[in-house]
């Protein structure tokens, strides 16, 4: 019966994201829904797009590996980051009208700045990505026991997700998410009842379990080496998740900039209310099913909460679950094949072919769409990462290059050309230093880089030169003007 409910839930899904595609009409259509989309709508695909694999399986996993202090990143520095977006970031991006975070950077900067942050923000997508299809493969395995493996699986759901994402775009991934909002919600709940009711005391009896295990200790012992790892991890997602596109994409999707920024400060209040919901099922495991949690925690501890489910609760829960657990990475992994493939659509292939018309560029669009679909597939198949490492890692490339530009552009008047110049090359040269070098030091490496890319901000953009893409324009300019002469002089 669950394999079967898998299955038709997967179609009645992918059929609702190809129907949503009749309403894509252009690029804007596809990358931001037109611009039309309501309070409730962005809402439910700002919490859909980051509920995904990591919050289901991969935060209650490291939950129980190190207590409350173990997810500072995730949900608290996710949660944070969605929050701060609608108090700082929202309205003033939402009013520049633009396509993607790369077109902002364009914007204030110039082209070498446009291209080198949406690289840096292409990139961070690879992790976050694959580790949606590695649980699509995960999942796949569980519920069909083992009937089809971790590497089927991944094929299988890359592919159903690829269809109606490939047509729709952001409004195939809203219609969608909507939906598999209100299934996640109602399952992590149902489930949650479910589960407290095999544990003698209910759900309090849990918390106050977890409470006297020492899972509740957030805040880091007093030592250097400590709090700068707990404050290094806390930014990486708070700061580091800003300047992505699946974020930007929510905010410009909007009807308006009030919605926008309301949007944010809700799904981010929601997120971190929900994200305690997987958390305490999986404690829970540890008090109904023992010797099973012994079992996974020296194998594989992201199959703690599927097997609860799968061993100690009835079909109906079963069913609730899975759905809502294949909802989530649904959601998550449609908007962020979506996002980064309209960034390098938008602003690397575009700027190298400004003579497309809006069609070609759809098309366009689209390919680039299907070719990272691949290639996030092949990392996924390969990977031996954890589901929460990759995810988490993700950010740390736009912490260090992409995050003081956006702020200094938007809030620092004098921040120019050469200072977010120097800021990305500081911070990733400082970064992936450290990365290689000095990964066990005192100071995270993220961390590092971060320091550095304020400091090449504030030093590049007090420097004397104000605009080196100006110097550099003119002189190619005064090149190809002596170069005339010499030919005219001949």
């Amino acid at each position: 019966m669950l394999i079967w409910f898998v299955v038709l839930y997967w179609v009645i899904s992918v059929a609702i994201g190809l129907a949503a595609a009749r309403l894509v009409h252009n690029t804007k259509d596809y990358a931001v829904a037109g611009r039309s989309l309501p309070l409730a709508m962005v809402t439910t695909t700002v919490f859909a797009t980051w509920f995904g694999s990591e919050t289901v399986l991969g935060i209650p996993a490291t939950f129980l590996q190190g207590g409350l202090g173990g997810v500072v990143d995730d949900p608290f520095g996710s949660s944070l980051c969605l929050i701060l977006v609608g108090l700082f970031f929202a309205i003033p991006l939402y009013r520049k009208n633009l396509l993607t975070i790369g077109d902002f950077y364009k914007e204030r900067f110039g082209r070498s700045v446009e291209i080198i942050t949406s690289i840096c923000v292409v990139i961070s997508y690879l992790g976050w990505v694959s580790a949606q299809i590695i649980a699509l493969g995960l999942v796949f395995n569980v519920v069909s026991h083992g009937a089809i493996s971790n590497h089927e699986g991944m094929v299988i759901g890359a592919s159903s997700i690829l269809l109606y994402t490939l047509f729709g775009g952001m409004w195939s991934v809203a219609v969608t998410d909507f939906i598999q909002m209100i299934i996640i919600m109602v399952g992590m709940v149902y489930i949650a009842f479910v589960v407290s009711h095999h544990v003698d005391g209910g759900a309090a009896a849990v918390v106050h379990h977890a409470s006297t295990d020492g899972k509740f200790a957030f805040w880091p012992a007093l030592q250097t080496r400590d709090v700068l790892a707990f404050f290094g991890a806390g930014i990486t997602m708070m700061l580091g998740s800003i300047p992505q596109q699946d974020v930007f994409q929510r905010v410009a999707s909007s009807k308006n900039e009030q919605t926008a920024r309301n949007a944010s400060i809700l799904g981010g209040v929601m997120y971190f209310c929900f994200a305690f919901v997987p958390m305490f099922l999986a404690y829970s495991a540890t008090i109904i099913n023992p010797n099973m949690v012994s079992y996974w925690m020296g194998k594989d501890p992201q199959q703690i909460l599927p097997q609860l489910v799968l061993q100690n609760v009835n079909v109906v829960a079963q069913v609730m679950f899975f759905g809502a657990l294949l909802s989530a990475i649904k959601s998550c992994a449609s908007a962020t094949l979506l996002a980064p493939s309209v960034t390098f659509a938008e602003n690397i292939i575009k700027g190298f072919v400004p003579t497309m018309n809006d069609k070609q560029y759809l098309k366009m669009m689209r390919g680039v769409v299907l070719v990272f679909t691949a290639l996030v597939t092949w990392i996924a198949l390969h990977s031996t990462s954890s589901i929460y490492n990759m995810v988490v890692s993700a950010y740390k490339v736009t912490l260090v290059a992409t995050f003081v530009p956006l702020v200094c552009g938007l809030y620092w008047k004098r921040a120019n050309n050469l200072g977010a110049l120097c800021s990305i090359i500081l911070g990733l040269t400082v970064w992936l230093g450290n990365e290689f070098f000095n990964a066990d030091g005192v100071c995270p490496p993220q961390l590092a880089g971060f320091a550095a890319a304020v400091f090449g901000m504030v030093a590049g953009s007090l420097l004397p030169v104000r605009d080196p893409e100006a110097y550099f324009a003119r002189w190619l300019s005064h090149a190809d003007h002596q170069k005339s002469h010499e030919v005219m002089g001949k």
